[in-house]
Parts: C-alpha cells; sequence; structure tokens
C-alpha cells in the first residue's frame, strides 16, 4: 500500500475499525478500533495507484473488475464507516475537498444535455436491461422506485401497495379521468389507477423492455382499452389530461431541462387538473453526480436540490399545492432490492456475468448508504393550475388510502375488472 494513500485514509479513518492489505501482502489499520471490522485486500498496483487519485469513481471500479475484494465486511459495511468519518470534523483538508467539488459542479451541465435522442440511449443503458434481472429484486409489480413504508414491518410488496395507493390519494382520482404517467416503467402505477379508479391512462416510456412487459400486462389484464403505453418523449405530447403523474423519471431530466419539463406539463394539465412529481431528491445544496453512477448506472442522471426545482415550477406558471419529504423510505426500499439481489446473484451472474454482479452489487449497497447516512431523500411535489384544485387541509389524503386500503383487502389487492368501475366510485364517496 503506497505511502499517499496509507496517509490519506490515514487522515479520513478516525474512528471506526478498517484494515487494508495492499498489493504485496503487507497488512494496515486504521481507525480506532471501534465497531464493526472491515478487512478490503486491494488486489492490484493498478487499483491502488488510481483510488489514490481518483477514489469515488477508481474504488467501485476496482470492485467491478476484482481488482479489490472485502476479506471481512462488505460495500455497505465500509461505506457506513466511511460516512461516518466525512463532515465537518473530518480531517480531509476542507479547502482542496471544495476545490473538486466546486469543479464537478461547474461541469455538470455539460453531462446532463439530455436531447430526445440521448435521453433515450441514456434509458436503454439501464431499463433495457433484462426484464428478468429486475424480476430477481423487485416487487412482484415490479416497481422500481421509492416504497411507501406506512409500518416498520411491510413486506416490499406491501410498501409499494401503500406507495401507489399515496400517490392516487395525492393525485384526487376521480372515476373516469384521463391521466398521463411520464416515464411509466413497466406500467404498475398506470394499471393501478386504471383498476381502481376506471381511468383512461397514457404511459410514455423510452425503455423498448418495459414499454413490451407494460403493454402485455395490459392486454392479460383486459385493460388494453384503456391504459396504453408508448415509446414517446413526453416532449412531444399535445394531449391534455386530467391528472399526470410522474415517479422516478425527473432525476433523468437533467438541469439544463428543468425549465421545458415543468412549461411543458403545464400546457399538457388541464385548467382544473392535478400533477404529482416523485423523484430523488438532495437535502443539501446542489452538487454533482457521483462518477461512479453517472458513467456505469445512470449516464445524463442527476438528483436535485429542491432550491433547483421550484424556481422552474414558479415561472411555469404552476402552484405548489404539497410538499412531501419521504426520509428513510429509500433506505429501506434498497435494503430489500440489495438482499433479494444478494440472494439471487448466481442468477444474475447467469444472465450477465460477475463483473455485471459486481456493479450492482455496489450500486445497490452505495445508493442505500447514501439515503441512509447522506442527504439523499425523496420528494412529491403535488402541482395544479389552479390554487384551489385541492382541498384546505391534508385530511383527504389519508381518508383515500383508508378507503383504498379496505377495497384492496376486500377483493384482494387490486382485483378483476368486472367490479372496478363500482369500486372507484365507491372510494370516491368515501373521500
Amino acid at each position: 500500500m503506497n505511502i499517499l494513500l496509507r496517509r490519506i485514509v490515514d487522515r479520513l479513518v478516525r474512528t471506526g475499525n478498517l484494515k487494508v492489505t495492499g498489493p504485496n501482502g503487507a497488512t494496515f489499520q486504521f481507525g480506532d478500533g471501534t465497531g464493526e471490522l472491515v478487512h478490503l485486500r486491494i488486489n492490484t498496483r493498478h487499483a491502488e495507484r488510481t483510488i489514490t487519485f481518483h477514489p469515488t469513481l477508481a474504488f467501485p471500479e476496482a470492485f467491478m473488475e476484482g481488482e479489490l475484494d472485502f476479506l471481512e465486511g462488505d460495500v455497505l459495511s465500509f461505506l457506513h464507516l466511511v460516512y461516518r468519518n466525512m463532515g465537518p470534523t473530518s480531517s480531509i483538508d476542507a479547502a482542496w475537498a471544495r476545490a473538486i467539488e466546486g469543479l464537478r459542479v461547474a461541469f455538470r451541465r455539460l453531462q446532463q444535455i439530455n436531447t430526445a435522442g440521448r435521453a433515450k440511449r441514456n434509458v436503454e443503458r439501464h431499463y433495457d436491461l433484462s426484464g428478468e434481472l429486475y424480476r430477481l429484486f423487485l416487487d412482484k409489480d415490479m416497481q422500481y422506485s421509492c416504497a411507501y413504508f406506512e409500518r416498520p414491518d411491510m413486506t416490499l410488496e406491501e410498501a409499494q401497495l401503500a406507495k401507489k395507493r399515496h400517490i392516487a390519494a395525492k393525485l384526487r382520482m376521480k372515476p373516469g379521468q384521463n391521466v398521463l404517467d411520464i416515464g411509466s416503467g413497466w406500467g404498475g402505477l398506470g394499471l393501478y389507477l386504471a383498476k381502481s379508479f376506471d381511468a383512461e391512462v397514457l404511459g410514455v416510456t423510452l425503455s423498448t423492455e418495459q414499454h413490451a412487459v407494460a403493454t402485455e400486462r395490459a392486454r392479460a389484464e383486459g385493460l388494453d382499452d384503456r391504459v396504453h403505453f408508448e415509446i414517446r418523449d413526453y416532449r412531444s405530447l399535445s394531449e391534455r389530461f386530467d391528472r399526470i403523474v410522474s415517479v422516478g423519471m425527473f432525476e433523468h431530466v437533467g438541469v439544463n431541462h428543468y425549465r421545458a419539463f415543468f412549461d411543458k406539463v403545464a400546457t399538457l394539465l388541464k385548467p382544473d387538473g392535478v400533477m404529482l412529481l416523485h423523484s430523488i431528491g438532495r437535502a443539501g445544496p446542489p452538487t454533482a453526480t457521483n462518477p461512479f453512477i453517472r458513467k456505469h448506472i445512470f449516464p445524463g442522471g442527476y438528483i436535485p436540490a429542491l432550491s433547483e426545482v421550484l424556481p422552474h415550477v414558479e415561472k411555469a406558471g404552476l402552484f405548489v399545492t404539497d410538499v412531501e419529504i419521504l426520509h428513510l423510505h429509500y433506505a429501506e426500499t434498497l435494503k430489500h432490492w440489495r438482499e433479494r439481489f444478494m440472494a439471487n446473484r448466481e442468477r444474475a451472474k447467469d444472465i450477465y456475468d460477475e463483473r455485471f454482479c459486481r456493479m450492482w452489487e455496489f450500486y445497490l449497497s452505495g445508493s442505500e448508504a447514501a439515503f441512509r447516512w447522506q442527504d439523499l431523500m425523496v420528494f412529491q411535489i403535488q402541482l395544479a393550475r389552479a390554487n384551489d384544485a385541492v382541498p384546505l387541509t391534508r385530511d383527504y389524503i389519508g381518508k383515500c388510502e383508508k378507503a383504498l386500503a379496505m377495497h384492496e383487502m376486500a377483493h384482494g389487492a387490486v382485483a378483476e375488472r368486472a367490479p372496478k368501475a363500482k369500486r372507484a366510485r365507491k372510494v370516491s364517496e368515501k373521500e
């Protein structure tokens, strides 16, 4: 282990219990010996050198390539140790760290020029992976976004269903409305709204794989006359909708395009319409995308601070009628995903390879760590074109959720198609 890397690690890790074995076999101890032992081995001098000068990218890449292994502990426990040692009291030169971060922020717009063509290519990199891979760790409805844990002991399936109820309640759904789902994924939310409220749903996505699955699901459930999924950029739409929902798509818009996004949805929303935007956000100030995530997982992606989002909402002439922060809900969601992925790791390896499995292990663990111990969160912003589009208090949200839950229990989740319109009327009456 080279002298410079040893000095950097020694200055960073003051608490905790870290051992690092270098390419020459020598082992060094860092921290005060408290807590769970994390012992990693750097297998090559190449990895040792690159980690020294660009750790945020080189460390996960070294793990991906098998140039770094964990002998004790794992990615999540290592990141927990690192984040415990970061912050105002860190021994790392704060001025140097701020300078590096300033450069990253300065160049972020160049990394987020998400034109229609580039946006589709970026989506293909992640969402057009094999559907079998996602089935290994997602819930049965294939919800690839933050779940809503009304109770800590909820299963992933229960929490994802609660998330759909929560969104439907905030949308103020009424029977027979038409809904636009921007970034419709594998179709679960659109199908839920159609079945629960007899809604007409248009879901748009840039993913060929997701579109095929969602379309088949609508056909199989007998809903393809009212639920349509299209491979289409939201910017090409001209119809107007009673309700617009977007879950887990805004992270791919890019800071350069926020004004265009809100201007567009303002034209697509009817005068008395309501929109619900659900996105990963940052509790701290604006920053740049993690280089590992940008390069290997979500090219063109960016997680915004609310301070970057709300000014564009205002300029588009939309009213912010509700904002909710879901803190730690995504950490718990990612815990479920990580555990399921690791339990099915060999099957994932059969679909892809060992390098891919290591990349995704780091992605899922790193994402959970960021939500659990850093400043990531999820925000839900309710928007309207009229300031009287929703009630004066938030009581309606809980009432609608309760009504939906009761009908789901009585009919086995969102049951067969035949009685759906009747159930939708009942839900509406109970609100």
